[in-house]
């Protein structure tokens, strides 16, 4: 009976409607139908029919308001649920009738009657004359009661500002209007507004005056990139520094479309709950028994992986998580202790062989191949000033070579962790931490393996003079020398972790990136082709940074607790970006600057490698290329001649406000944008860093500093030196000694949760040549615009041969290395990964997202 009542209900509809299309709207009215399609959100009402749509038209102006003719509003109909790539999604009808002269729809408002926000992907028209019109909208719709504004989507056809059809110039200009904030106000969950401000949200001052921490941005002292504003009251203590978030359901504020889907927000709080049950829980027995907090063997470190223990928390064990993790997960917590499988895949860096890490082939391969391989570079001089390492140290170990020689054949290389951080360590180490600045010298083989050749730990004078102490420490294979050389390797590693994470990662993905999104956002109208361009490579960028800002590099936050670094983390971020240059980001530049590669102009890249077994090099080139060379085909296609990008007000108001205020505190290293070589290059180096780069610093984290031994992150102990106790106890048990000098065994199981979150990919995540969620081959209507994207991802699967050709060659020994990792980090792969998500270690997210 129901479903006959709502047949003959939906017969009288139809028949309404051909009624007011013969009576009311006329003969000479058209129809234009269209389906839009909402996600579907659990815990969140359907929008249904309380939600309507107009359309603007883009040819036909409405002369009392100088904009496009504005149709009747049509109510959301007929609602389905449907399915679009594992996507659950419902899908209504929509139906305009318009006069004959109303033209082409060039823009749609939604308004939102429901007490329900939703999220808008697409909106798909068909004209009276079966043209089709797409929106790719990817946004969130709330109350038209909260926002008091409807929400306006252009569709898929892009403008130069010049080239604006005269019905839609006003409207284009007034959303930007609208996106701009004023730097007033707090923002409230529904803001669509965009605006800057300083990193003064980092400290805590009101929870103790130990967690105060100091302002990064706006001072020649402190400087940093901006972020997103959100406008919290400043704490009472502090009015310098702004308040906390409410952090009960990780809520701080970023604009809706900036925000991780409620699919991954979910995924990122269970994927972080089961890490900590995974880590923590098996170690609570043992933490109970041990006082110390230390493990005392390689062999119960490698039980973290392997643990099948079934246990509960231990209410000691709650206390010390609850200045870690928000409270109301503690709850879940304990219940996924209960229920979830302790058991955890090994990490690569010991999955095939538990003792490659050791290796010094290996310990070099890892500043070609590992996580940071950014910061290796050829020396340029020998002596070093101010170092201790002598002639003498370097010996006869470069083969039929002298120094000399080597020196001029670019074959002696330096990973440098010296003079950066010597002004640092005397507050580092005032904190029970025991860190070096390090200098290490290696020599490229013929097999283009790294051959350590002499490690340099400085220690600063007591009184921050010019009196540093310096210890030299040389390559050893057995004996008590060969125990030092391993204790120095762990300092070196140290010092590397913590430039990872704080400037190779953070500083130069997550930070730099934010003020680019900021400005496009502000500045460039999503109908610009530039702004549509780089739109895939903002998700989630903003959001993750701001739960960074919460839990991770905030006072206290994870960072300060797993790294060596503590308390001065951020502060040494914001040393580095003083020296941050836009110009030097792009890897041709960098590999230069660091002589890792020479000019060569018959190379698109426009550079060669210094020698070709450098994988982080090699792919890298390879998809900087393909990015290069999609990049200058797109832009091509809007801009003709010089001139067109010099008068693109847009586009040079772009430019200058991330110049001039986003990265404001950068004066230097910035060119303008006036010809296609200059816009190429710009828009592809932040390609380039939102997508590869952060690809390569991220995603092999738990692959190698999953296991801590291999890439400790602080160290407790310093190298011991003859005629003292330490020496007497690291002699006794070398071993033991080691582990001892390791963190704690609750700050490593804490660290390695962490790096196991950071290494994943979410479900819903997109990679590089993939675009939209549901309309993927309607994100724009240019035909010449699909053709080359199509080229693009044809090239990305060349690189993807490549790259495994490479790891095949058995000629290329740094492709795999004694722990036998295959390097994939670069690896695009174009299959349908992304319903895969997951530990993969593959795979290039268009933008930073974790």
């Amino acid at each position: 009976m129901e479903h006959r009542r709502n047949a003959i209900i939906q017969e009288c509809l139809n028949i309404t409607d051909k009624l007011q299309t013969c009576s009311g709207h006329g003969a000479n009215t058209h129809i234009i139908r269209g389906s839009i399609i909402v996600r579907r959100t659990l815990g969140i009402s359907s929008p249904g029919k309380s939600a309507s749509a107009k359309l603007y038209s883009r040819t036909d102006i409405d002369p009392d308001t100088g904009k496009g003719k504005l149709s009747e509003k049509s109510r959301f109909k007929h609602g389905k649920n449907t399915k679009h790539h594992e996507i659950k999604t419902k899908t209504y009808e929509v139906k305009f009738h318009v006069d004959q002269s109303f033209g082409l729809p060039g823009a749609i408002i939604i308004k939102n009657n429901n007490r329900h926000e939703f999220f808008l992907l697409s909106v798909s028209l068909e004209t009276h004359d079966r043209k089709s019109i797409h929106f790719d909208c990817n946004s969130w719709v709330y109350p038209f009661a909260k926002t008091q504004s409807h929400r306006l989507f252009f569709s898929n056809t892009s403008y130069l500002p010049e080239q604006t059809p005269e019905a839609m110039a006003q409207l284009r200009k007034e959303e930007l209007t609208s996106l701009r904030g004023d730097g007033t106000g707090e923002r409230q969950e529904w803001d669509h507004i965009y605006d800057y401000d300083y990193y003064n949200d980092l400290g805590d001052p009101e929870k103790a005056h130990d967690l105060s921490r100091q302002v990064l941005g706006g001072s020649q002292t402190f400087p940093y990139p901006r972020r997103g504003r959100t406008g919290r009251p400043p704490t009472t203590l502090d009015p310098s520094t702004e308040s906390k978030p409410d952090v009960a359901n990780l809520n701080v504020y970023v604009p809706p479309d900036e925000r991780f889907s409620p699919l991954k927000l979910n995924e990122f709080i269970s994927n972080s709950i089961r890490s900590i049950v995974h880590f923590l829980i098996p170690e609570v027995k043992a933490l109970i028994q041990r006082s110390s907090g230390n493990f005392e063997s390689f062999e119960e470190i490698r039980e973290m992986f392997s643990s099948n223990r079934d246990q509960a928390l231990e209410g000691w064990l709650v206390e010390k998580l609850k200045k870690f993790v928000p409270h109301q997960f503690i709850k879940e917590i304990d219940k996924a202790s209960k229920e979830i499988p302790r058991k955890f895949p090994l990490p690569q860096i010991i999955s095939e062989n538990e003792l490659a890490w050791k290796d010094d082939e290996e310990f070099g391969r890892q500043m070609l191949a590992g996580i940071n391989p950014v910061v290796l570079r050829s020396l340029e001089n020998f002596p070093i000033a101010g170092s201790a390492i002598e002639a003498s140290h370097i010996g006869n170990n470069l083969d039929d070579l002298n120094l000399g020689q080597a020196m001029l054949q670019r074959k002696i290389f330096v990973l440098d962790h010296h003079d950066y951080l010597l002004p640092f360590l005397n507050r580092i180490n005032k904190h029970g931490v025991c860190a070096y600045a390090s200098r290490t010298l290696l020599y490229l083989r013929n097999d283009a393996s790294l051959k350590p050749l002499v490690i340099e730990l400085t220690l600063p004078g007591s009184k921050g003079g010019e009196d540093h102490k310096s210890r030299v420490f040389l390559p050893a294979a057995q004996g008590t020398e060969a125990a030092l050389w391993q204790l120095a390797k762990a300092h070196v590693v140290a010092n590397d972790s913590g430039y990872h994470q704080l400037v190779s990662h953070w500083l130069h993905t997550h930070a730099v990136v934010e003020p680019f999104i900021i400005a496009t956002r502000r500045q460039l109208s999503a109908m610009h082709p530039i702004h549509k361009l780089l739109e895939p490579h903002f998700k989630d960028t903003m959001h993750i940074n701001a739960l960074a800002r919460t839990v991770i590099i905030s006072a206290g936050g994870l960072l300060e607790r797993t790294l060596f670094t503590g308390k001065v983390s951020m502060d040494i971020t914001s040393a580095f970006y003083k020296n941050w240059r836009f110009d030097e980001q792009a890897l041709p530049d960098d590999l230069l600057k660091r002589r890792m590669a020479m000019n060569d102009s018959y190379q698109t890249s426009g550079v060669s490698l210094l020698f070709e077994d450098y994988p982080y090099g090699a792919d890298g080139l390879d998809i900087w290329t393909a990015i290069l060379t999609w990049v200058r085909d797109y832009c091509k296609v809007f801009y003709t001649t010089d001139d067109s990008i010099k008068s693109d007000v847009e586009l040079q108001a772009w430019w200058t406000e991330i110049r001039t205020v986003g990265h404001g505190d950068a004066r230097k290293g910035w060119y303008d944008i006036d010809d296609i070589p200059s816009l190429t290059k710009a828009l592809t180096t932040f390609i380039w860093i939102a997508s590869a780069l952060h690809a390569s610093v991220n995603f092999g984290q738990y692959a190698y500093g999953g296991y801590p031994p291999n890439r400790p992150s602080i160290c407790r102990k310093f190298i011991p030196e003859e005629g003292t106790f330490e020496y007497a106890e690291f002699l006794q048990d070398p071993d033991k000694y080691f582990l001892r000098m390791l963190p704690e065994r609750f700050e490593m199981t804490l660290g390695v949760a962490l790096v196991e979150i950071l290494s994943r990919h979410a479900s819903d995540e997109m990679y590089l040549g993939q675009r939209g969620l549901v309309s993927s081959d309607h994100w724009t209507d240019n035909e010449e615009v699909i053709k080359r994207f199509k080229k693009f991802q044809e090239d990305l699967k060349e690189v993807e041969k490549k790259i495994m050709e490479r790891n095949r060659n058995p000629k290329l020994k740094n492709r795999l290395g004694p722990a036998m990792i295959p390097y994939t980090l670069m690896y695009p792969d174009t299959t349908n990964v992304s319903s895969v998500g997951g530990l993969t270690g593959k795979g290039i997210p268009n933008s930073v997202s974790i």
